[in-house]
């Protein structure tokens, strides 16, 4: 596969040149290649060679680039879960997936339960023999590189498969046609589980670049954060419009701070206009891209420079054309593709498009299938194309984005009726400015023996802080005595919707 070749290449040649930052740790080319040869060959002893998935779990730690490269030169597909995924659904992740072997690189023991998993700490492994695995068992063209874990609406997690194909189309299109160099210090502000960490973590490799991770522990400080950033030398800034927004409150967020920033790449979420606009302001020699694209086409897929011109014409951003390789076709309930400017589903094809869910046959016959001899997605998102330009207008079901993290409604709605607290609930997105913003969770309650609402929904947020990430926990409870209905029987969620939006 070229990207492992090129990280060889990098090893050998710039073998000193720093690939991973993380605090104050750091990692060279050289040291990535030796320590993932390491870990890989005893990768090969613990495995039955059957290229079954491999967890590898942790957060932003040099560790977790190690494992990566580790387990797909074992010829294994990795499934990296962050320490923030709670302990029930990393148990479904791991039965889901059936993997063997759990590589723990958080620095703190993981109960996994009844699992029949084996558990390596990376960093216990001795620093002796150094052993060359054999490129010929490397993951290699259509065979699974990784697989990320999103929401799923009947309460359990789905694995998206992602090959070696796949990765490396990507990872070409981003160093390619995109203003990056060799050499280039990425940000990286995604937890390694979510797929946009893909999008500076190997295109950062095979431009030779180092990346320069942001810990939730800095998100969580930001005064830490800034200093920090002050000293990073980034130079091209991948994250959610979200975290870029943060950021901007802040009035030292500038080029005086980051006087190298030349590339802003964002994703996973809606780009307003107005935080475009703020960056080009404050970063005058930076250039701001758009994109879009789910899991299951490999990160993203289409992209748009939002130039003072694409400001003045459109109110809401395009979202881009189609990278070479991929073709975006709009649909409408017929499957029949529309005309021009008419809205419809989106439709993904081409080398990108994923092989479809893990041990999920149903599914991925749902959404995967052929379109004029190529592999296709149905995405379920709503969008129109203009000029050649594709616009992203939101779900047509209950997923949605917020703050760049992928979520089924039907999940967290699924997880809070288990709680004895409840009789009913729905999640409602709430939007400010074309973006969600936060949850809302309109709750029928149980009987129950509470004298305050908080006290109720303090009970509620600990039974669902046991099942769900912190991200798909709503923000807001609102108790009623009933959940409005439509006239067909079905719940009245526009009706909710302007109920909120009021």
């Amino acid at each position: 596969m070229k990207l492992i070749e090129t990280i060889k290449h990098y090893a050998q040649t710039q073998p000193d040149a720093l690939a991973f930052v993380n605090d104050d740790k750091t990692l060279s080319y050289s040291e990535l290649w030796s320590q993932s040869e390491r870990l890989a060959s005893r990768l090969q002893k613990e495995t039955v060679g059957d290229r079954s998935p491999i967890i590898v779990y942790g957060h932003m730690q040099p560790e977790m680039a190690v494992s990566f490269l580790a387990c797909v030169k074992a010829g294994h597909p990795y499934v990296p879960v962050d320490v923030s995924i709670p302990a029930d659904r990393v148990m479904k992740i791991i039965k889901s997936s059936k993997a063997e072997l759990l590589l723990n690189n958080s620095g703190t023991d993981l109960d996994t339960g009844d699992a029949l998993i084996s558990v390596i700490k990376p960093e216990h492994l001795d620093a002796g023999e150094q052993l060359e695995t054999n490129p010929d068992n490397w993951v290699k063209d259509g065979e699974t590189f990784y697989i990320i874990y999103t929401s799923g609406s009947t309460g359990n997690p789905k694995g998206v498969q992602i090959s070696a194909d796949n990765l490396q189309s990507f990872a070409n299109w981003v160093t390619e046609d995109f203003p990056v160099e060799n050499g280039h210090v990425f940000l990286n502000q995604a937890p390694f589980s979510f797929d946009l960490s893909v999008m500076d973590l190997y295109p950062c490799l095979q431009a030779g670049g180092t990346l320069w991770t942001v810990t939730k522990d800095m998100i969580n400080r930001p005064k830490i954060l800034f200093e920090a950033l002050k000293q990073s030398n980034v130079n091209v800034w991948t994250s959610t419009p979200s975290f870029a927004q943060m950021c901007l409150m802040d009035p030292s967020f500038s080029e005086e701070l980051l006087p190298g920033l030349r590339v802003f790449m964002f994703c996973g979420e809606t780009l307003p206009a107005s935080v475009a606009r703020q960056l080009k302001e404050r970063f005058p020699k930076a250039r701001v891209f758009n994109t879009y694209g789910p899991t299951e086409a490999t990160v993203a897929v289409t992209s748009i420079e939002v130039t003072d011109d694409i400001l003045e014409r459109y109110s809401s951003l395009p979202v881009g054309s189609a990278k070479p390789d991929t073709d975006i076709v709009i649909v409408n309930e017929d499957g029949e593709p529309v005309q021009e400017g008419e809205k419809g589903e989106i439709i993904i094809t081409g080398k990108s498009v994923s092989k479809g869910y893990l041990g999920e046959k149903e599914l991925t016959e749902k959404v995967f299938f052929s379109y004029n001899g190529e592999a296709a997605y149905r995405t379920g998102d709503a969008g129109y194309k203009e000029n050649g330009l594709l616009f992203f207008q939101g779900r047509l079901d209950f997923q949605i984005k917020l703050h760049g993290y992928r979520i089924e409604l039907e999940e967290i709605e699924y997880q809070i009726n288990r709680s004895k607290y409840v009789q009913s609930a729905v999640v409602i997105p709430f939007y400010r400015e074309e973006k969600i913003e936060y949850l809302i969770a309109m709750i029928v309650p149980a009987e129950h023996d509470f004298e305050k609402e908080y006290q109720l929904t303090s009970a509620i947020k600990k039974d669902l802080g046991s099942t769900l990430p912190a991200y798909m926990i709503p923000r807001k409870f609102v108790y009623q005595k009933e959940i409005p209905m439509t006239a067909n029987g079905k719940i009245d969620r526009k009706r909710l919707k302007e109920e909120v939006t009021i």
